[in-house]
């Protein structure tokens, strides 16, 4: 663009015209866009920074923990809990809440975060990402875990960071997806494109195939018809594409289309899906929403799920319209099953 737009200038415009984003939840976006910006450089030093590699630690999911999960936690707690904009934050590394010290101004929303999305890929230099989401805080009484627990539909701001070739900040606050692209020379996120879309119809699917004997019938069933291609029933060739990084695969879908698939399967029984409903799941699937998709679990759609457990987990299909309802016709055919 020409005209180069800012976050700042972006958010303010938004606050300035239509009132959709309070004074102090752009501060909050902005205080997050700097964190990104901050984790940014960590990942882009990599070796030369002595940030790669395990930190001999596990996270509260019982998986081991690389250097950088611990240093991009530590930045966006350091980088939040003082600007008065906050009362709480939830982690993905961490067990508990972290409640704003009472040495600092305590504000009205709550900040939930996978800090640094496809760790697994850190150490071969393949992109990663930050995901956030904001909620507001219930009034009247002070902040407490159950706080947290609100559908995806009560969020007032989601998006995430991905660090690939490109630093790139994706972000919604209820009014279309609008994408930010840092500009290294300036030092700041600058508007790239409004009202991001995602195409209606794919021919590509984003799935863990090597996962494919333990997926339960509707899965199954969806994929082998994908790969029947031309002469299946659904008369075209699909690719696969799989980055094993939910932003990186996130962010193809909503550049050209696709659908993402992280199915329930029968290796762990008793846990409903792999990703985290609230510091994942939530946030993507409305980034996908407002930019004209859809997500499932399945069986109903992402957003209206009430959480019961802050590390509650979530099986997850969102991307292209028509793809996801596909899927979710599959399940409730299997449903209705004698």
């Amino acid at each position: 663009m020409s005209n180069h737009i800012s976050l700042t200038r972006y958010l303010v415009e938004q606050q300035r015209v239509d009132g959709s984003i309070p004074a102090q939840l752009r501060l909050l976006i902005e205080v997050v866009a700097r964190a990104c910006k901050s984790i940014s450089h960590a990942v882009n030093k990599g070796a030369l920074g002595g940030v790669l590699g395990p930190a001999h630690s596990e996270n509260v999911q019982g998986e081991i923990q690389k250097k950088l999960d611990i240093i991009a936690n530590e930045v966006l707690i350091e980088a939040n809990e003082w600007g008065g904009h906050l009362a709480a934050m939830a982690s993905e590394e961490m067990e508990d809440i972290y409640i704003v010290p009472n040495r600092y101004p305590q504000g009205e929303y709550l900040l939930l975060f996978d800090p640094l999305d496809g760790s697994s890929n850190i150490d071969v230099n393949v992109s990663i990402g930050t995901i956030f989401s904001v909620l507001r805080k219930p009034e009247g009484h002070d902040v407490a875990e159950g706080d947290f627990l609100q559908a995806g539909s009560q969020q007032v701001a989601a998006g995430y960071c991905v660090y690939g070739p490109q630093t790139t900040l994706v972000l919604t606050v209820g009014h279309g997806v609008a994408v930010f692209t840092l500009d290294r020379e300036q030092g700041s996120f600058v508007l790239t494109q409004e009202h991001l879309q995602v195409p209606e119809e794919t021919q590509e699917f984003a799935i863990n195939m090597s996962n494919m004997r333990h997926w339960d019938v509707p899965t199954r069933r969806y994929i082998d018809e994908c790969l029947q291609g031309r002469d299946g029933p659904r008369g075209k060739n699909f690719n696969m594409r799989w980055v094993a990084s939910m932003v990186a695969d996130v962010h193809r879908i909503l550049t050209r289309g696709g659908v993402f698939m992280y199915p329930w399967d029968q290796r762990e029984p008793n846990k409903p899906g792999k990703l985290r409903l609230m510091y994942e799941a939530n946030p993507m699937s409305w980034l996908i929403e407002q930019a004209g998709g859809a997500a499932t679990n399945g069986h109903q759609r992402i957003l209206d799920i009430v959480p019961t457990q802050l590390h509650q987990r979530v099986s997850v299909v969102l991307g292209s319209k028509s793809e996801v309802e596909q899927v979710r016709r599959y399940y409730a055919e299997a449903a209705n099953m004698p």
